[in-house]
């Protein structure tokens, strides 16, 4: 009676699971253009001569080895088939031929060859890295990427590529939205179009991958080596990618976003960028007043620290740590918090060393004199300089 009754419960939980699945709204997702389509099975578009040469290997590839499948089990079937026993074939008995022999190995030796032919000038074509029109070192965090344009027009530039924090939150929440659901970030990779971009990968501390498949590119970012490889995207647009190295428990929230402007355009980004680097290079030794400082931190608290520690500083308890609350930020001694951010956790908090110290003094002063948390205490850049020592 007992089993009767437990099974009719476990019936009646499946049926209203098997009715609420079905009640769930289907979600309206379209094809992302330079990015993931609805029910893909082939490789993304090509927007680069080296992404369709790559495109043109794989179909090739798969031909052959179709054309082998084939060709062996076809053999072995029909052999199977027309030779059984139960039509009175009899099996053959011969040991050590020669031209069979010959054959099986010959035969393989040539396609090998042929493959490999192949596939060798794609392989050489995509290190060949010369020549390059613009430079730019992507660099992987845990979890982000920095980039920084090192030679060509926009030599200087530098920021950081975050997931938007509104995309975390629908994470969070469990309500995805959008076509680019995971792709947006904040500060997407600019390139020109038509020209030779060479990308130098490297990692500040576990192993990533940059890789855009529409581009044709994918290279892995090892701590301490430099890798690299290059694209030339052939149309204009936005195409997207992700890091395809797991590294770590925000590894799907590690967006890659490459924004291919034309050349007029990317020069007056350029230019637009560089004024902007200017207006943000502050004095380190200047002394700020706490309201202005706060100001700023909340600024950059959004655009970097958000994406974990949520907008109102709850965190996601137990691997992201409360900032609301936290004894480490209301500590007296704030070059506990300072070292922090500086060098990060074991536990999983990246570095922010690439913040400037401007930057670091609003964020950290932010964060002491905001939600529940009321210090009044004041973190100059100056205290930033001293901590990096």
């Amino acid at each position: 009676m007992n089993n009767l009754m437990t099974r009719q419960r476990w019936s009646s939980a499946l049926a209203a699971l098997a009715a609420s699945a079905w009640a769930l709204p289907a979600l309206a997702v379209n094809d992302l253009p330079g990015g993931p389509a609805v029910n893909q099975i082939d490789l993304h578009p090509p927007a680069s001569k080296m992404a369709a040469e790559i495109i043109t290997l794989h179909n090739g590839m798969m031909i052959v080895c179709t054309a082998i499948f084939i060709v062996v089990f076809g053999v072995m079937f029909y052999s199977i088939f027309k030779h059984r026993k139960s039509k009175g074939h009899q099996a053959a008995h011969f040991h050590e031929s020669v031209a069979v022999e010959i054959a099986w190995t010959v035969v393989p030796f040539l396609i090998v060859v042929g493959m490999g032919v192949a596939a060798t000038k794609t392989v050489v074509a995509q290190k060949d890295t010369s020549n390059s029109d613009l430079t730019i070192k992507a660099t992987g965090y845990q979890w982000k990427w920095g980039y920084d344009y090192i030679k060509g027009e926009g030599e200087g530039i530098g920021f950081l590529s975050t997931l938007d924090v509104a995309q975390r939150e629908m994470s969070n929440s469990g309500r995805p939205q959008g076509d680019d659901y995971l792709l947006k970030v904040d500060n997407p990779l600019v390139v020109p179009v038509n020209k030779k971009v060479r990308v130098i990968t490297t990692a500040n501390d576990v192993i990533h991958a940059w890789m855009v498949p529409a581009l044709g590119v994918k290279q892995d970012a090892i701590p301490g080596f430099v890798r690299d490889i290059w694209f030339r995207a052939d149309q204009t647009g936005d195409f997207y990618g992700q890091c395809a190295e797991l590294c770590g428990k925000e590894h799907a929230f590690m967006p890659i976003h490459v924004k291919v402007l034309s050349e007029g355009d990317y020069s007056q980004w350029v230019a637009a960028k560089l004024k902007e680097i200017a207006a943000k290079a502050d004095d380190p030794s200047k002394v700020w007043a706490l309201a202005d400082l706060e100001a700023r931190g909340e600024k950059v608290y959004n655009a970097n620290c958000a994406v974990c520690h949520k907008a109102d500083g709850s965190g996601a308890p137990p691997t992201i740590k409360a900032l609301d609350g936290s004894p480490v930020v209301n500590d007296a001694d704030k070059s506990k918090q300072l070292h922090i951010v500086l060098d990060g956790t074991a536990k999983g908090m990246p570095s922010w060393k690439q913040l400037s110290d401007t930057d670091i003094a609003a964020v950290v002063t932010f964060t002491k004199n905001h939600w529940g948390n009321k210090t009044g205490q004041l973190v100059q850049p100056a205290d930033v300089v001293a901590a990096r020592k």
